[in-house]
C-alpha cells in the first residue's frame, strides 16, 4: 500500500499522527517554565518512572549550588531531579552527584533532551557500582493534529533488580576479599614464629595462600573457607595423568604418613577433576568468624609444620623412583 492510501486509511480511521515540537516552543526557559510545570506535574515523571513521588521542593541550596527539584519516595527517600533541555553534558552530571552526595539522596534522576550514549554508559554504570538508584530520561513534546502540546518522557536506563543484585554481589565479593587478606595478614605473620615455610608469601583476597614444595606444581598451602580452614599439599603439575601419579605415590605411604601425623587426613582425589589434595581440615573457624582467629591461626600452623615435616622426606629426590619422570625436583 503506497504511504498516500495508508494516511488516508489512517485518516478514515480516526488515527492521528504524533508530530514532534520543539521543547522551547512548550517551555522556553529550562528552570522558569520546564522545572517549574515538572513541579506542579510530578505525575507525569512517577508514570515515566515507576516510582511514587510526592513532597516535591524547588531550588534547595546545596553549597553553592540549587537542586533543580527535590521529593521524596514512597519510603521517605530523597529524590533530586536535574532537568536539561538540551543535549546531556558532563556539567549538569557533574551538578546531580554533587546534589546526590549533598543531600545524601538515595536516588537520581536526570531529564535531557538529547541522552549522548556515553551518558547512558555512565548512568548505567552507577546503577550497577553504587549504593543509589540512577534515572535517565528523555523528554520530547508531541501533538496529535491541532491538539495542545504534550510532554514525552522516556526512561532511558534505570535500576533493575539485576542491577540491584550486582551491587550486593560486589559488595559481598569486596567484603569477603577484605576479611580474606586481613585473615591470611594474620596467619602469616603468626606462622613465621612456626616455621619458615610461607616467611616470604604475602597475604592474599583469595581463598588460598601457598609455598613450594621442592616439586613445581605442588604446594603447601593454606586454605580458609567461610567457616573452616585446612593445610593442604595441592597437587597440580598441569597435567592431570602425572597428579595422579604423584598422590598415588604418596597414597602408598598413606600408613606411615597419618601415624607420623598424628591424625587421619583428607585423601582428595575425585574423577574429572585435574588436581588432588592431602589435607587436614579444621572446623575451628573461617574468615567469618573474626573472633576465633587466633584459635585458627594456631591451629592451622601446628597442622602446616606436621604436615610438612611429614611430607617432605617423601618429596626429596630419593623419592624420584617412584614420580613421573618428567616431573624436575628444584634444587
Amino acid at each position: 500500500m503506497s504511504e498516500l492510501a495508508s494516511n488516508t486509511t489512517n485518516r478514515a480511521k480516526g488515527i492521528g499522527r504524533i508530530q514532534r515540537v520543539g521543547l522551547r516552543e512548550v517551555w522556553s526557559h529550562e528552570a522558569l517554565d520546564f522545572t517549574t510545570w515538572l513541579e506542579e506535574n510530578i505525575d507525569v515523571l512517577a508514570d515515566a518512572t515507576g516510582l511514587e513521588l510526592s513532597g516535591v521542593e524547588r531550588e534547595q541550596a546545596v553549597g553553592a549550588f540549587s537542586v533543580d527539584l527535590i521529593a521524596q519516595d514512597k519510603d521517605g527517600r530523597a529524590v533530586v531531579i536535574e532537568n536539561q533541555l538540551g543535549k546531556s553534558d558532563h556539567d549538569h552530571l557533574g551538578k546531580l552527584l554533587t546534589y546526590l552526595v549533598g543531600i545524601q539522596a538515595a536516588l537520581a534522576v536526570w531529564i535531557v533532551a538529547d541522552p549522548r550514549p556515553e551518558h547512558v554508559g555512565v548512568i548505567a554504570w552507577l546503577n550497577e557500582s553504587s549504593s543509589a538508584d540512577f534515572y535517565l530520561l528523555k523528554v520530547e513534546a508531541v501533538r496529535i493534529g491541532d491538539s495542545e502540546p504534550a510532554p514525552l518522557l522516556t526512561q532511558i536506563v534505570g535500576p533493575s533488580e539485576e542491577t540491584r543484585a550486582a551491587v550486593r554481589t560486589k559488595k559481598d565479593l569486596a567484603e569477603r576479599h577484605r576479611l580474606r587478606y586481613r585473615f591470611f595478614e594474620g596467619l602469616l605473620e603468626h606462622a613465621k614464629s612456626k616455621t619458615k615455610l610461607h616467611a616470604k608469601i604475602r597475604p592474599s583476597i583469595n581463598i588460598s595462600v601457598g609455598a613450594a614444595s621442592g616439586i613445581a606444581g605442588v604446594h603447601f598451602n593454606y586454605v580458609v573457607l567461610e567457616r573452616d580452614a585446612r593445610v593442604e599439599l595441592y597437587i597440580d603439575t598441569g597435567n592431570g595423568d602425572k597428579n595422579q601419579r604423584v598422590f598415588d605415590a604418596l597414597s602408598h605411604q598413606k600408613e606411615r604418613i597419618e601415624e607420623a601425623f598424628g591424625q587421619p587426613l583428607e585423601w582428595d582425589t575425585k574423577e574429572g577433576r585435574r588436581a588432588c589434595r592431602i589435607q587436614k581440615t579444621y572446623a575451628t573457624g573461617g574468615y567469618r568468624d573474626e573472633d576465633k582467629w587466633g584459635v585458627v591461626y594456631k591451629d592451622l600452623a601446628e597442622a602446616m609444620v606436621k604436615l610438612a615435616s611429614v611430607l617432605k622426606p617423601h618429596l626429596k629426590p630419593k623419592f624420584r623412583a617412584v614420580l613421573p619422570l618428567d616431573l624436575a625436583l628444584t634444587r
